[in-house]
């Protein structure tokens, strides 16, 4: 199962940015772990990572008709307010789970707004880097029927 992984602006800084939040793992070796994870739990994960929204949604467009089986996606900061990244999303008929590494409901009001995770099957949030396996294998039971 080929799964898509997209990371919005500043996620390369993990391990650099606000540390209390967002942990001391850097991008690099989280990418490597995950991949590494993807494969034990049977998904091929291809990483996909930009500060700019029209690379997000041109890697989006493209899923469309790579092989793509599923999509994880954390948009950062464009969770608030992309309708253009929503609109991609939408474009894209496979699973799709929105992950955030912190619970974005409780921490600044603006935050708490998610117009992308309305095109996503399922909201992720305040499960740190973990998020992201729990979205690969919830993407597997949507590809199973739910099972």
């Amino acid at each position: 199962m080929k799964i898509l992984v997209i990371n919005g602006p500043n996620l390369n800084f993990l391990g650099i940015r606000e540390k209390s939040i967002y942990g001391e793992t850097s991008y690099g070796e989280f990418i490597r772990d995950l991949i590494s994870r993807g494969k034990e739990l049977g998904a091929e994960v291809e990483a996909f990572q930009s500060n700019h929204e029209g690379a997000i949604i041109d890697r989006l467009q493209e899923a469309y008709s790579d092989g793509t089986e599923g999509v994880v996606i954390n948009p950062g900061a464009y969770t608030h307010y992309s309708y253009a990244i929503h609109d991609a999303l939408k474009s894209v008929f496979v699973p799709k789970v929105e992950v955030h590494i912190s619970d974005i409901h409780s921490r600044e009001s603006f935050r708490s707004v998610s117009v992308t995770a309305p095109a996503c099957d399922a909201q992720i949030a305040g499960h740190g880097l973990h998020g992201y396996i729990e979205a690969i294998e919830l993407i597997k039971q949507l590809k199973n029927g739910g099972q």
